[in-house]
């Protein structure tokens, strides 16, 4: 294990948690969100990221549950406002956890990040009055083949950490989400 990143597996296979040395003082504090080298050396993955990206959400705002069949994408993902409770679900067929799903809360305080391999469904709800959430990608946005998976489908059960009585706020396409019976898997 690299000196500056600690790395702890999920419960699903090749999901795991990232935490970077955090440098601080009386003047405040610094941390390398991300080195090649040391990610290598920590994760045992050599990962070329491609496309980053930067989401803003409202409280209670649900994104996903998304993928893509073609161009599938690993992601290394953090929030630097706020905080989310993110879930990846399997969908690789010959994994040990096909079908389990792991949720981990990211913030801006703890600065934990993610590590989701393609072939994961992924998503999040926003917990905190607002949050700010970054993607690294490890291939591009692939639009025609971006499958969305029912956030709310009991045959994956996910234990969404929403209030009695919220109902989170959703896009067109997270609403028409696909069941697990039908959506498409690797």
């Amino acid at each position: 294990m690299s000196s500056k990143l600690q790395i702890t597996q999920t419960a699903i296979h090749g999901v795991f948690t990232v935490e970077s040395k955090v440098f601080g003082d009386e003047r405040g504090w610094f941390t390398e969100s991300f080195n090649a080298h040391d990610f290598v050396s920590a994760a045992s993955l050599d990962i070329n990221f491609v496309q980053d990206g930067h989401s803003f959400s409202h409280q209670w705002t649900l994104r996903g549950l998304h993928y893509q069949l073609e161009n599938t994408q690993g992601k290394l993902v953090r929030v630097i406002a706020g905080a989310v409770f993110d879930v990846a679900v399997d969908l690789r067929k010959d994994s040990p956890t096909y079908g389990k799903w792991t949720g981990t809360e990211l913030s801006a305080n703890n600065q934990k990040q993610v590590w989701i391999p393609p072939g994961l469904a992924h998503g999040y709800l926003v917990l905190s009055e607002t949050a700010e959430f970054l993607y690294k990608t490890t291939n591009y946005y692939h639009p025609q083949s971006e499958v969305c998976l029912a956030w709310n489908d009991p045959a994956i059960g996910i234990e969404w950490p929403l209030p009695v009585g919220v109902q989170p706020n959703l896009s067109a396409k997270d609403v028409v989400g696909l069941s697990w019976d039908v959506a498409p898997k690797f």
